[in-house]
């Protein structure tokens, strides 16, 4: 895995989770909440497991890395939060999710 590739989607997906917190529908369903911990969580393993190459990261990698931490950490979750879909709200195709189809990206990066 390419560690620029990782802070990359960190930084992409960082973007993704602060606009789609704005919709009225994804920002109060559980595959947010559920995605934005979910999130949270890897860049932290991310950073414990890489701590001797973040050392050498360039300016702009560590720069994109430090503004996707500050996105993250702004993001409000509600406990509650119920899946949209399932609710019958969310009126999306079967199978698509502007937040999980996002995220299902990293498993391309890493290959998991």
């Amino acid at each position: 895995m390419e560690i620029s590739n990782r802070i990359r989607f960190y930084y992409y997906i960082s973007g993704v989770l602060a606009n789609q917190q704005a919709d009225p529908l994804c920002g109060i369903c559980k595959a947010f909440v559920n995605s934005v911990r979910i999130v949270r969580e890897g860049i932290e393993d991310f950073e414990l497991n890489h701590a001797v190459e973040m050392k050498s990261l360039s300016n702009e990698m560590a720069g994109m890395l430090s503004y996707a931490k500050k996105v993250l950490s702004g993001l409000k979750t509600i406990e509650d939060a119920v899946g949209q879909k399932k609710a019958g709200n969310c009126k999306m195709p079967e199978g698509v999710c502007f937040v999980k189809t996002s995220k299902a990206i990293v498993e391309k990066i890493t290959g998991a």
